[in-house]
């Protein structure tokens, strides 16, 4: 591993399939948002940019649509033709 950067606080290597990791003074790793906020601050990642919400879909109209409208007929014209 290479060290990129060394404060009193941690260390930062660079593995050898090119990822970082960062050691704190104990030797122990720094993980999660920690790692994340170091390496931004030394310039190493970028943060992603921030997705744009996407818009909502427009809520159908509340009528039938021509589908439903004729199976709702088929099944009337099947009920008036059976006998009683």
């Amino acid at each position: 591993m290479k060290t990129v950067a060394s404060t009193d606080a941690y260390t930062i290597v660079q593995r050898k399939d090119g990822r970082y990791a960062v050691i704190d003074a104990e030797k122990k790793p720094i993980n999660a948002a920690e790692k994340v906020a170091i390496l931004l601050e030394h310039g190493l990642i970028t943060a992603p940019a921030p997705k744009a919400p996407e818009p909502e879909p427009e809520a159908e109209a509340e009528a039938p649509s021509e589908e439903t409208a004729e199976a709702e007929e088929t099944e009337k014209d099947a009920e008036e033709g059976e006998p009683s």
